[in-house]
């Protein structure tokens, strides 16, 4: 059996949330947190139970634990680099740990803690393993995010989704940058695109994308790309999304109106909210932002083209 390695990052409980925030944005694989500052709380209204084992009572409260899955081929030290790059650049203390760990135990870690989510006032995203959901009139996506960043719990997925909700109208045709679990072209499909076209430079998030389709009934009208959008993508869409990070959305702004039909809206998302005055800044070079919403630390904007260009 191959070994995964595992990255164990270590941090200040204070900045747990932003940093697993962070770790789910820039790594496109599922985690897990360790947090014990509310340990005798969580048993007490999980299990109902005051009866807690004396190693967990003894873990320190002050610490707090990330915990990410890379498959064998994906290379560690990029990944350490990238993540180390952004906690600095937040001002997060920080410490990074390597370790081989076999498949089962990342699927067997983070499964667990993804429900079904309503998201807007038209879709619930129901775990593909999960059968416990009212949907009540509510379209159902059914995703397995397998290896792929996606799965409707973060909040920058989140945002997207209740954006498209807001502008996209039925018959349009949406292109997805970066469109790792492809959760966002797919529930474009059932809230009433016609076509969604996913891309990204990510093998595994591609195919991925492409089995989330199929279990949604949808993949006669999704398509997944492997690559650079502007190499491989042809046509105009009539919403366009980019759930990435800052810098790619500021590099790729220029270059999108291409793909953008007249009176198209832009969709930008994975935003740091301590970044979003930089990014909308760059961003208004080309496009009118037309709205914007902050939750939890991300932003999320909306755009159209200027017209003056």
């Amino acid at each position: 059996m191959e070994l995964w390695t595992e990255i164990k990052i270590s941090v200040n409980s204070k900045d747990i949330d932003r940093a697993s925030d962070i770790a789910n944005v820039v790594v496109p694989y599922g985690i897990y947190i360790e947090d014990y500052r509310t340990l005798e709380q969580e048993v007490e209204d999980i299990a109902h139970i005051d009866l807690i084992d004396e190693d967990l009572l003894k873990k320190d409260r002050s610490k707090a634990f990330v915990h990410i899955y890379l498959e064998p081929d994906v290379s560690p030290a990029e990944a350490v680099a990238f993540l180390s790059e952004r906690y600095s650049a937040e001002g997060i203390e920080h410490s990074i740990e390597l370790l081989d760990c076999a498949e089962e135990d990342w699927r067997n870690n983070w499964k667990k803690y993804f429900n079904p989510i309503e998201v807007g006032t038209r879709l619930l995203i129901r775990p593909s393993w999960r059968d416990d959901y009212d949907a009540g009139d509510r379209k159902v996506l059914n995703i397995d995010p397998g290896l792929a960043f996606g799965t409707g719990g973060h909040e920058t997925t989140r945002l997207c989704l209740e954006m498209c909700e807001k502008y996209l109208k039925r018959g349009d045709k949406v292109l997805d940058v970066g469109c790792g679990s492809g959760i966002l072209g797919i529930a474009t499909l059932l809230l009433g695109a016609d076509s969604a076209v996913g891309v990204d430079i990510d093998e595994t998030a591609v195919r991925t994308a492409k089995e989330n389709a199929e279990i949604n009934g949808v993949s006669d009208r999704f398509s997944a790309i492997c690559g650079s959008f502007t190499d491989k993508v042809e046509g105009k869409y009539d919403i366009v999304l980019a759930n990435i990070v800052a810098d790619a959305i500021m590099f790729l702004s220029e270059g999108i109106n291409d793909f953008m039909k007249d009176n198209a809206v832009y969709i930008m998302s994975g935003i740091i909210d301590t970044r979003a005055d930089e990014v909308k800044q760059s961003v208004s070079k080309y496009f009118d932002i037309i709205e914007e919403h902050i939750d939890n630390g991300w932003a999320c904007f909306a755009a159209k083209t200027k017209k003056n260009l």
